[in-house]
């Protein structure tokens, strides 16, 4: 893999902005910050604008926060404690209708636009977001109460990011953005192969 740090001066500079950090400050977030980066992320565009995405969250503090952090593995548990909002991405697998149901082939696809954007909003209002998959899925979907019918995406931390100090030692080396494939590695014209 060949990494690029530096991107296309032409690419908006809020998308290279963004990264995920690990270190956050544990400062509180008005939830009329946490509304407009909501918001913002319920503006992505989904198949047929179903808009599949459902957002369970704590705030720091809140009767919910032990237990969305203990839904963490161990390692993001040892970080994310220290972020202002933990939320987890949870996505509709079905296209529902008055006609019934069928099976929604782009919820995570869509899911995953409405992710992309609450980071990008979490950004330009000086927060950062970390997305993780580093949960236990099989308790968290038990633990809040999430349908069978629907897929627990993701959990993501937000808040206002701290000195990688802040960090355990081995944590502090990798506290900076990371680069990025060439882009020949990814876009292909024609097939795959």
């Amino acid at each position: 893999m060949t990494e690029r740090h530096e991107a296309n001066p032409r690419v908006e500079k809020l998308f290279v902005d963004r990264w995920s950090p690990r270190a956050f400050d544990g400062s509180e977030i008005p939830q009329a910050d946490l509304d407009v980066i909501f918001e913002a992320a319920g503006w992505a565009p989904s198949a047929f604008n179903a808009q599949p995405w459902t957002f369970l969250y704590a705030r720091r503090g809140d009767a919910n926060w032990d237990r969305f952090l203990s839904l963490l593995v161990e390692f993001n548990q040892g970080w994310a404690k220290d972020a202002s909002v933990l939320v987890f991405v949870v996505s509709d697998t079905q296209m529902r209708s008055e006609k019934g149901n069928s099976d929604n082939h782009s919820h995570s696809f869509d899911a995953g636009a409405a992710w992309a954007q609450m980071a990008l909003q979490a950004t330009a209002m000086g927060y950062h977001a970390h997305g993780m998959t580093g949960v236990d899925f099989a308790r968290a979907v038990t633990e809040l109460g999430i349908p069978a019918d629907h897929r627990l995406e993701a959990a993501v931390a937000i808040g206002k990011q701290a000195p990688k100090e802040k960090l355990p030692d081995y944590l502090q080396e990798r506290e900076v953005p990371s680069g990025r494939k060439a882009i020949g590695e990814f876009a292909k014209a024609g097939n795959f192969g």
